[in-house]
């Protein structure tokens, strides 16, 4: 066969569900009441991973034409993964899991795959051209249970053999996906098959790579005791063979099996509290092709490996919880003071960063109209009635979308008081960013609007919506003032992060003190010193490209993976917003602006007293909004 150019490194193969997770943990799964969601399923999980861990990777198969075969598609792209390979059938629903956790060592599981989209793949599905330009195709156990998928994986290795490419075999056995185990029985892993066994040994001599447990292995062979298992599939197949031992790591065989099973290669180790073993599997299979596909040693290839497994062991769902290859190499380097890898609060800050925003931003240009109060005192002075405030923040939304034109880096920051429909109007605005705040206008010590309990708040927020906070703090403030500001931020901080938001704080020191240079990157050192670190911040425009210098010296040393910082208005003429602008361009970490009154509050003002219509107040907005978008992008030259 003619050789492609190889422009992924792996195709998986076989299942891709949604994954319900209990949230209670330590409860029965028929007494969970909320539900995690994400994709879910060996090859899908495994696609997920090896992109995280800096693969080219791509998932081959079915998905629903509906919103959770939407959800896998869409996850896989915001992950890097390729999704040239999804086949999207309109006659059958996602597959789907829901899981829960009982204790340590019980996961209650129960699989919805009747008549389901990923197992009605067919040899069609499979393109020869796509096949060739991998440089390996993982096939996965239960795809080999059904005579058409069996097909389908069995084309495609042809097809991966043909043009050169490595193939890989999770044996991935799920006893009631065979129909051994009724549909209660989710996370049994081992009932003896002669039939299984002798489809899944059919499969070994084409392999160069199997993976599987202990109960994998025998099942993979049919023997009944792992010696035999191991020798029985060497006979067999010449490929590289690991067999995964849960807590007690892995053992490699490369060559001959060793007269004692247990003097094959092995890798380090790493001892964790075990939260959750289901999806382990898979992030283990992950971190060992990151290895293997790039060439290291099998030493190497396993400990990656075994970190990987610890990772996913230690949390609570499955691919969201497999590392980026930036958190691996952190915790090899640097390891962790905890067994719970979950609570090691240096480590779940660049998983975060890492995988769990969901795009990214290299600039942004925001629209604030956010106030409250403002608009509140503004419509006492002219007499107008409260409600109309809600309607002119719709306009504001037509005005903002019309600058950003479906441009990437545009967005918003709306209330919930006032602008609940122009929330809802913005999210229609494609690629718009949100954000919401969440203070007591005016507050200080910091308080919460609504409530103060803000966990609970906002787990109702769309995921994609930004967080934002408003505090006066001033690095000469009281102790008490301080320190309350500090642990009403750090609250918010945790609980964004428990729901998995992002949170953008906005500092405005000059109003309760002076602002030499040092002002700002001292109340940033007193925040991150508190272990907070948001993903965005807003600050008052700085005196000369100096003061800058030093906030991006204090966010470099902090958090070098925070998005950056976005400028506020405090109410400016534009020219004086248009200096503070040019004084940015040498900045690492000003990304832009979130300017408010300084576009909207001319046009408020005349609209609310009846002295402009809506389109006339939205084209005045848009003609600011515009105004300040050009002279951000010209203020270097």
């Amino acid at each position: 066969m003619e050789e492609r150019e190889k422009t992924l490194d792996v195709i998986t193969i076989g299942r891709a569900s949604v994954d319900l997770y209990g949230q209670q943990i330590g409860a029965r799964l028929e007494d969970a009441t909320s539900f995690a969601k994400s994709v879910g399923g060996c090859p899908a999980n495994i696609a997920i991973g090896t992109a995280r861990l800096g693969l080219a990777s791509a998932w081959l198969g079915r998905v629903g034409d509906e919103a959770f075969g939407r959800f896998i598609t869409e996850q896989m792209a915001r992950e890097g993964a390729s999704t040239e390979g999804i086949i999207t059938d309109k006659d059958r629903l996602t597959a789907l899991a829901i899981l829960g956790v009982e204790d340590d060592k019980r996961f209650p599981l129960i699989f919805y795959r009747e008549d389901c989209a990923d197992m009605a793949l067919t040899e069609g599905d499979i393109s020869e051209d796509f096949i060739a330009r991998t440089r390996s195709v993982l096939v996965t156990g239960t795809h080999f249970s059904r005579p058409h998928t069996s097909a389908a994986q069995k084309i495609a290795m042809t097809f991966a053999k043909g043009y050169g490419a490595k193939v890989i075999f999770d044996i991935d056995f799920r006893p009631n996906l065979w129909g051994l185990a009724g549909h209660g029985a989710g996370e049994e892993r081992y009932i003896r098959s002669h039939t299984v066994s002798e489809r899944l040994k059919s499969v070994l001599p084409h392999c160069d790579l199997v993976v599987g447990t202990e109960e994998e292995i025998l099942i993979g062979s049919g023997e009944a005791d792992l010696d035999a298992a191991l020798r029985t599939i060497r006979q067999v197949s010449s490929a590289v063979i690991v067999l995964k031992r849960g807590p007690m790591g892995c053992i490699v065989y490369d060559g001959p099996i060793p007269e004692s099973i247990e003097d094959g290669i092995v890798g380090e180790g790493f001892p964790i509290e075990v939260y959750n073993t289901l999806g382990a599997g898979d992030a283990f299979m992950s971190g060992f092709l990151r290895g293997w596909l790039r060439g290291e040693k099998l030493e190497t290839c396993a400990t990656w490996a075994n970190a990987c497994g610890a990772f996913a062991v230690s949390r609570l769902l499955c691919s969201p919880e497999i590392p980026s290859f930036e958190e691996l190499s952190h915790f090899l380097k640097h390891g962790s003071t905890h067994k719970a890898l979950r609570r090691d609060a240096a480590i779940n800050h660049i998983h975060w960063a890492t995988t769990g925003r969901r795009r990214d931003y290299p600039t942004l240009k925001a629209l604030a109209i956010d106030h409250r109060s403002q608009f509140e005192e503004m419509a006492e002075k002219l007499g107008a009635d409260r409600d109309r405030i809600g309607a002119f923040k719709l306009l504001a939304v037509e005005a903002a979308a019309k600058v950003a034109d479906g441009r990437d880096g545009f967005g918003m920051l709306l209330d919930e008081k006032y602008g609940r429909a122009a929330l809802f109007a913005a999210a229609k605005v494609p690629n718009f960013w949100i954000g919401r705040p969440v203070e007591l206008p005016g507050s200080r010590p910091l308080k919460f609007e609504f409530s103060q309990d803000m966990g609970s708040r906002l787990i109702e927020w769309p995921v994609d919506h930004t967080i934002k906070c408003l505090a006066f703090f001033h690095p000469d403030d009281a102790d008490d003032m301080r320190l309350e500001q500090i642990e009403k931020l750090g609250t918010l901080y945790d609980a964004a992060r428990r729901v998995g938001r992002e949170v953008l704080i906005e500092i405005i020191a000059g109003k309760n003190g002076p602002m030499e240079a040092d002002i700002v990157p001292r109340v940033l050192t007193e925040l991150y010193s508190a272990g907070i670190k948001p993903d965005w911040w807003k600050l008052e425009p700085q005196a000369d490209a100096g003061a800058w210098a030093l906030i991006d010296e204090t966010i470099a040393a902090n958090d070098p993976w925070c998005r950056g910082v976005v400028l506020l208005g405090l109410d400016a003429p534009a020219d004086e917003l248009e200096a503070a602008f040019r004084a940015t361009a040498e900045s690492k970490t000003v990304k832009g602006f979130a300017v408010g009154r300084t576009i909207f509050a001319d046009a408020a003002e005349k609209w609310l007293a009846g002295k402009m219509d809506d389109a006339e107040a939205i084209a005045d907005m848009a003609e600011r909004f515009g105004a300040l978008v050009d002279a951000w992008e010209v203020r270097g030259q």
